[in-house]
């Protein structure tokens, strides 16, 4: 069975009944079933959920995001699995549908992330809270849409080599709501990249990521070094990457850096 976006939900007959028994594969969804008040439900977390900190030191750990151990989860006997079609493994997700109910969620942007939210609340009987957060979200980022789109701009992820965040990425709709223009627009995924690349790119402003490659000064000031004309900032990779419920800090943390006009 393929993987499907997060309008479907990934079942052989379909799931009616409130979910008791819930196993998240991808952090940021991890903190969505906190915060719509899953606690007793969610059973099991990958390696990587590290919000809420009480979970991460309480839940059962099921693996990382690509490794997950499926013998593991089978044990557990959960009735629901949240999924991502980008932070998880086809092969290992498809395993899961044999056995239990999987929803994948596929996010592009901050509509797929809203409507993803609502879809969850659904699926767990959370609709209310699910409905509250969406609509916070929503009315926090609306916000920030008067930002003009006119600084030249990479987001990377990862060094040696180097990775940018592409033009079908979440990250590069946060950019555009922050007002920058994604020099990598016309790639996919995360391209490699080069500094005489980025050179050539005319950036105005290159973001450092805090994950999933540890950006640090250290590395800021080298890159610095190469670009003297160019503004380089570390930033917090969970803030532009993850599309759940963190949403509604990501979209204080873009208002401040736009009106402290740290992106100039």
């Amino acid at each position: 069975m393929a993987i499907h976006p997060c309008i479907e939900f990934l079942s052989s007959a379909g799931m009616k009944q409130k979910p008791e028994r819930i196993i998240s594969l991808v952090p940021s969804q991890t903190e969505l079933l906190y915060d719509l008040g899953l606690n007793e439900e969610v059973i099991g977390i990958t390696k990587f959920c590290v919000h809420p900190g009480e979970w991460f030191k309480t839940k059962t750990r099921i693996g990382g995001t690509k490794n997950i151990n499926i013998e593991k989860i089978k044990s557990l006997k959960p009735d629901l699995i949240i999924a991502n079609k980008e932070e998880n493994v086809k092969e290992q997700v498809e395993a899961l549908q044999n056995f239990t109910n999987v929803y994948v969620s596929d996010i592009l942007n901050l509509n797929d992330a809203l409507n993803m939210i609502l879809q969850v609340g659904e699926l767990a009987h959370r609709n209310e809270a699910a409905d509250k957060i969406a609509t916070l979200i929503s009315k926090k980022f609306s916000a920030l849409k008067s930002v003009k789109q006119e600084r030249r701009a990479a987001y990377l992820i990862w060094q040696k080599p180097y990775m940018a965040a592409g033009g079908d990425t979440f990250i590069h709709d946060m950019m555009q709501y922050c007002g920058l223009e994604n020099v990598f627009a016309d790639k996919l995924r995360y391209p490699e990249t080069t500094i005489e690349e980025l050179q050539s790119l005319n950036c105005e402003v290159l973001l450092l990521s805090s994950e999933p490659f540890p950006f640090k000064q250290k590395q800021a000031d080298e890159i610095q070094s190469l670009f003297p004309s160019v503004k380089i900032m570390l930033v917090d990779g969970e803030m532009f990457s993850w599309y759940g419920s963190r949403l509604i800090y990501a979209a204080d943390y873009f208002d401040n850096l736009i009106q402290s006009r740290l992106l100039i």
